[in-house]
């Protein structure tokens, strides 16, 4: 074994160049593989980056406009959704899973002690969590209770922590919204960033009650579960018919009601990465292929130009299996040598970008998973395998008494 490496190895350094720039080529195209998919993969997590703020499995209905007659209204009429149609959509539309609605009570500024600040106040149920992806650190988040109770209790962000209290355990103080005390029961961090967690939550009930909002609300949010994108189609299409029957707009009127269907965006992104990791595939394959072939005509001019050598080897008794199998162990340790080493410099780009380039709106985390590097080493082997077998074959169909000929 050891001998027949080293006369594989002495067969290629005596062709050094040639073997140099053919070992480049088939690096070079595993290098493009690796560089293809692992941004391919860098721009898919930057598009699931943007989604980490709200559930992909939530549907989301706000209020808007009508903009066809029906019933006696007018066109341009504004509507407004209250506690009812939140209600009526838990109790009405099956496969809800966690429901939720907004209520903002307007004014920013709050107040602790001799500090305040501005921060985003949000008034809501106690299944927000899910909507939001909302992480509890500290305390407690609303419950079912608070709504009931209408109590004055806040969950707020670690920015406003950070803000507010300086660092300071926030738990069991007392902060003015618009002149109106809460004490604080949660904290909470958000997947959204900064921007979320400079928020405080407050039970939808009391924020109605305390700053005059009657039973309105923003917008209504809910969750289903592990439906299909046609599930939730037809749970929206319901909702929407529900919330036309309530409000007196026309069911045609698909401007009354905005949906945004997180579902349907999140399957749509993904079918659109599917198709671009097979075009990434494609594009590298092709890359790869190109090595692959200069190969094959590398190990057919080492076959023309050793046609003596293998005579003899055959006048001496060497069988046409122990010819290919020369063969194709050069073609296979030539393919596997540069392909791994295109696969190394391609991994240790990626986590050198990884490492030094700064996180943009455009990439994020690029990388290449054990799977796809696995699947790479295999298509080495099944590659040098396709590279070196024409001209195995080649070589042992060598006639001994012609070859002996051969000058």
């Amino acid at each position: 074994m050891i001998d027949r490496f080293l006369e594989m190895t002495s067969v290629m350094w005596r062709n050094r160049v040639r073997t140099a720039l053919t070992s480049l080529s088939v690096a070079w195209g595993i290098f493009m593989l690796v560089l293809l998919l692992g941004f391919g993969k860098g721009l898919q997590n930057n598009v699931e980056y943007e989604f980490r703020d709200d559930a992909t499995n939530s549907v989301w209905i706000y209020p808007g406009k009508t903009t066809k007659p029906f019933d006696g209204y007018p066109v341009g009429r504004r509507l407004g959704f209250t506690n009812r149609d939140h209600d009526a959509i838990a109790v009405g539309i099956e496969g809800v899973e966690h429901i939720t609605s907004r209520f903002y009570p307007g004014g920013d500024l709050v107040r602790w002690g001799e500090r305040d600040g501005s921060f985003e106040v949000r008034a809501t149920h106690p299944d927000h969590k899910y909507l939001e992806n909302t992480i509890i650190v500290g305390g407690r988040f609303l419950n079912d209770r608070d709504i009931d109770e209408k109590r004055k209790v806040a969950v707020v962000g670690r920015e406003v922590v950070k803000q507010l209290f300086r660092g300071a355990d926030p738990l069991g103080e007392w902060i003015t919204v618009r002149g109106v005390l809460f004490r604080v029961v949660g904290v909470f961090e958000d997947t959204g960033g900064d921007d979320e967690e400079a928020m405080i939550y407050l039970p939808i009930t009391t924020a109605q009650s305390a700053f005059a909002g009657g039973e309105s609300v923003r917008q209504i949010m809910f969750t289903v579960g592990d439906a299909s994108v046609e599930q939730t189609d037809a749970m929206t299409e319901e909702a929407r018919l529900m919330l036309a029957r309530r409000h007196h707009f026309s069911p045609e009127d698909t401007r009354a009601v905005r949906v945004r269907n997180n579902v349907e965006r999140f399957a749509q992104v993904k079918q659109i990465f599917a198709l671009l990791g097979g075009f990434v595939w494609i594009v590298g394959l092709g890359t790869v292929m190109a090595g692959i072939v200069g190969v094959s005509n590398i190990m057919l001019v080492s076959v023309k130009e050793r046609t003596r050598e293998i005579g003899i080897r055959k006048a001496l008794g060497a069988t046409p299996g122990s010819i290919v199998g020369m063969i194709l162990t050069e073609a296979l340790l030539l393919t596997g040598v540069s392909g791994y080493a295109g696969l190394v410099v391609g991994v240790a780009s990626l986590e050198a970008i990884n490492r030094f380039v700064p996180e943009n709106d455009y990439i994020r985390s690029p990388d290449v998973d054990l799977g796809v590097a696995v699947a790479a080493l295999g298509l080495l082997t099944v590659a040098g395998a396709i590279a070196g077998l024409v001209p195995a074959i080649r070589a042992a169909s060598v006639d001994p008494i012609v070859a002996l000929r051969d000058e």
